[in-house]
């Protein structure tokens, strides 16, 4: 995952570069973790569906509430410091749910541990942006890259943990690894001159006025879209342990088969998107979305699930370096951060309640296969209307 030729001034920040690439890895890791925590906290607290998909949901809704006034502070504040920060409240929060005694204070620790990533991505992403300017998709490719390889391996590792010691230990590991990695990006940013968007020139609302209709193509897309993906990813075990007849040991390994498959969506596709038009690479892969979903609710059997399932993770992962190489490429410096944050915090509220909605639905009687075709028949309402808007020329390519 190497920079091909970089330039001097480009060598010169791959230290700060390779700091992010392991603080959005732990971030990343927090926020997926109680996924495949879900069934243990079931059986360790005694609570039903609903009540740990309000655990997930406060991890996604936590990384949700920071993003508008993280834009906001970055036009006073390096984005470095902002950076900083996050990974001190990761390492607290992480602490702090590794000693939790109830699940209330499990879902506390998941909501602070999703303000950490949310706070991180709005700052870090943009800073990316300019640290690399002339290969912006590529770079947003690696660092969704980084921050895949945790989805990859917080099944695994919450599986080997619990065998050998217990779901506390993996917060443990967190918060440790949250302190190491934040003080190497301090030291690697001390000795790194980072670029100056400007911050007095900023203004949060003036650029979010002037920006909508990028800002709002790209809610459009990911924001249905995710909301379906954060209700389906989050009970995936679940689902196939009890709808599909799979082993809880076997689903687990699965679900790292979802999510292993987007490290090559984030790596390849980050690249496409340098090259290929944004609106309708968006469109084509939410479509695919789209296809992958309704499959997954008529398929049976080991072999037609993991097929599935794999394919579903690559097309859903090729979707966010190509939404954020969407704006991030084409956002003027003055913009970038404030518009990008407006997206980012509008997104992740909308996707943020998916668990609670799927686990209440499930829990009240209705089946997993019915809860997501219905979610289906949703998308395919968003796509075809989106489809109409780029026909008429009515969604933008690029920026104001």
């Amino acid at each position: 995952m190497s920079l091909q030729q970089p330039a001097p001034d480009e060598r010169r920040r791959m230290p700060v570069f390779g700091s992010l690439l392991v603080i959005v890895f732990l971030v990343n890791f927090g926020r997926i973790v109680f996924a495949p925590l879900l069934d243990p906290f079931i059986r360790v607290f005694g609570v039903g569906e609903a009540t740990v998909g309000l655990v997930a949901t406060l991890a996604w809704l936590g990384s949700a509430v920071p993003r508008l006034p993280t834009g906001y502070l970055l036009t006073r504040v390096p984005r470095h410091y902002v950076i900083l920060g996050t990974g001190v409240v990761l390492a607290g929060a992480a602490a702090f749910t590794a000693t939790a005694e109830t699940i209330t204070q499990v879902g506390i620790g998941a909501f602070v541990i999703g303000i950490s990533s949310g706070a991180y991505l709005i700052a870090a992403n943009p800073l990316i942006s300019e640290l690399f300017p002339d290969r912006v998709g590529r770079v947003i490719g690696i660092h969704g890259t980084a921050a895949q390889m945790a989805a990859v391996v917080a099944p695994l590792t919450v599986g080997a943990v619990i065998a050998r010691l217990s779901w506390r230990a993996v917060f443990v590991f967190l918060a440790g690894m949250a302190v190491v990695a934040t003080a190497a990006l301090f030291l690697a940013a001390r000795r790194t001159e980072l670029p100056d968007p400007g911050r007095g020139k900023q203004h949060l609302r003036r650029s979010i006025a002037k920006q909508w209709p990028i800002v709002l193509t790209a809610i459009a897309v990911m924001g249905a879209t995710g909301f379906v993906w954060n209700g389906f990813f989050n009970f995936y075990v679940r689902y196939l342990t009890t709808t599909k007849g799979i082993s809880f040991g076997l689903a687990q390994t699965m679900l790292t088969l979802v999510f292993a498959a987007g490290v090559p969506a984030f790596f390849y596709t980050g690249r496409l998107a340098d090259r290929l038009p944004h609106v309708s690479l968006m469109l084509s892969i939410l479509g695919s979305f789209v296809l992958t979903l309704l499959a997954m609710t008529v398929v049976e059997g080991l072999v037609a699930l993991v097929v599935v399932s794999i394919a579903m993770g690559y097309v859903i992962h090729s979707l966010f370096p190509t939404v954020d190489t969407y704006l991030l490429d084409s956002l003027p410096d003055e913009d970038r951060s404030s518009a990008y944050s407006a997206y980012s915090a509008t997104m992740m509220t909308i996707g943020a309640g998916a668990s609670v909605v799927v686990g209440t639905l499930v829990e009240g009687g209705f089946a997993f296969d019915v809860v997501y075709r219905w979610f289906a028949v949703v998308l395919i309402v968003v796509f075809l209307v989106l489809v109409g808007l780029w026909r008429t020329n009515r969604l933008p390519d690029a920026a104001r």
